[in-house]
């Protein structure tokens, strides 16, 4: 699997990169508070919001619990409809499926819409080795295809990018010579992609939502480039994950009211296209062969665990727009081509811990992620479940162990809390901005204290303890009361 990136670097070291980034700070929490506010809108005008939640879970669950029945549905339809299945458990059998179609059409050239399962994978890199020129065709991915990057978001992957650093980065790469104005950079790109659309043998896509009903697969994208992958190329190859499918088309209807509302804050995405094999007899468009190949990549193994409600994940992005640390941090502080507390969830449950460094505990546990996932699924519950399994298997940080156990025995004793409290007072004082009376950044050379006043003040410990306080005052009121009766 190709989920996680920059394993050279810690999530510390990460993060700290990317938190001294301010264009992606305020890019993103630009993007976070307009999907906020439209999405908020949309969910105000419908009543039913809830419901249709409770029923988009139901859908899911279902379809979690009767999986090998909706795949060969979903299989038998799809093959009745004149395409060629392929079936991989893992992303290795994949990319052989995808190579031997490649091959067996001596294909060179390709495009591709954008795909989160290739992502995974992935599959450019292995065709760019195979030989096989394969051009992102979605305007963000073709930016991070040329600029070499990967996507900071799971719906706006260049978020990251700005306008004046796209136009520079065609400049550099494309012999662009127009200005930064996003219009002029569209034209542009169009103009270099009609081209390779022509010059295609084959087109590259994903899939949102597949049909069990009627072997249907779907594409949901604001661009008209993924209308163009699909029916351009003669032959089409198609990646479906196990968890994109639907029982039928009234499943798909409701999956659709949630999708693009949680998404961007839209009732409905400028495309929408149900796809349901090659071109028939008399039909101007469309791909002459349809290669449909149905990807597991781990997710079975989520299956009656305490994950499994992550199989429900549509991939909206919703998550992403209201979650503080991902604000922060920003996508690629979490190594993973799927950030987030989604991803979070995701990349664990598919990765295992070896390699995650301290990932799960990027999260405020705040819970705001789930109350805004349109299909309920419990990521603040999930991402701590992580955490919890991490510290048994010793996959944390082994030096949080003494500190919680040392902290543990403060809390639960009286005596040892009131010491540490007198003892910790007069250190902190001394620790601390004169001025400001707490403790900032000319404290960050403390090992465990730095992760804090880094970034933000630290109040000291006040003068005294409330206990102590609500003793000498319970105290002199009692004195009082006494003089009080001895006068009267």
């Amino acid at each position: 699997m190709a989920i996680l990136y920059n394993t050279d670097q810690n999530l510390r070291e990460r993060a700290s990169s990317c938190i001294e980034n301010d264009f992606k700070h305020n890019a993103i929490e630009t993007a976070q508070e307009t999907f906020y506010v439209k999405r908020g809108q949309l969910v105000e005008e419908m009543p039913d919001w809830e419901i249709i939640r409770d029923r988009a879970a139901a859908i899911r669950n279902d379809v979690t619990k009767n999986l090998d029945f909706y795949v060969k549905q979903f299989a038998e339809r799809a093959e009745a409809n004149g395409c060629i299945m392929h079936y991989a458990p893992d992303g290795e059998d994949a990319l052989w499926e995808i190579l031997g179609v490649f091959a067996d059409h001596g294909a060179a050239h390709a495009v591709k819409s954008k795909s989160m399962m290739s992502e995974e994978i992935g599959l450019n890199e292995v065709l760019e080795q195979a030989g096989v020129d394969i051009i992102e065709t979605d305007c963000a991915e073709n930016i991070l295809q040329t600029a070499g990057d990967k996507p900071s978001h799971i719906v706006v992957p260049a978020l990251h990018f700005d306008r004046e650093a796209i136009a520079e980065l065609y400049r550099k790469k494309r012999g662009y010579e127009g200005s930064s104005v996003p219009e002029e950079i569209t034209h542009f790109l169009r103009s270099i992609l009609r081209e390779e659309f022509l010059a295609a043998e084959v087109g590259v896509r994903g899939c949102n939502f597949a049909v069990a009903e009627t072997g249907s697969t779907t594409l949901v994208t604001n661009e008209g480039n993924g209308r163009m992958v699909d029916t351009y190329p003669k032959v089409q190859i198609i990646l479906v994950g196990i968890d994109r499918i639907v029982p039928d088309l009234e499943a798909l209807d409701t999956m659709m009211c949630l999708l693009p509302r949680s998404a961007v804050g839209a009732k409905m995405t400028a495309y929408f296209s149900v796809d349901s094999g090659p071109r028939k007899p008399g039909e101007v468009d469309g791909a002459e062969e349809v290669h449909i190949v149905i990807m597991d990549n781990g997710r079975h193994t989520l299956i009656n665990t305490e994950f499994e409600a992550m199989l429900r994940c549509c991939r909206c992005g919703a998550c992403l727009n209201i979650c503080p640390v991902y604000r922060h941090i920003t996508g690629h502080g979490y190594g993973s081509i799927y950030p987030g507390p989604m991803g979070i969830v995701l990349t664990a449950a598919l990765e295992g811990y070896d390699n995650l460094g301290g990932m799960p505990f990027a999260c405020s546990l705040c819970g705001a992620c789930a109350e805004h996932c349109p299909v309920e699924i419990p990521l603040h519950d999930l991402i701590r479940q992580h955490r919890i399994n991490m510290v048994e298997e010793h996959k944390n940080n082994p030096v949080e162990v003494p500190i919680f156990k040392g902290l543990e025995l403060m809390w639960s004793n009286r005596a040892v809390y009131g010491t540490a409290m007198a003892a910790g007072r007069p250190i902190m004082k001394a620790l601390a901005d004169g001025e400001k009376g707490a403790m900032d950044e000319s404290s960050a050379w403390i090992p465990i204290v730095k992760g804090w006043t880094s970034q933000r003040d630290f109040d000291v410990l006040a003068p005294e303890l409330f206990r102590t306080w609500f003793k000498k005052h319970k105290k002199e009121r009692n004195a009082g009361s006494e003089e009080g009766g001895q006068d009267r």
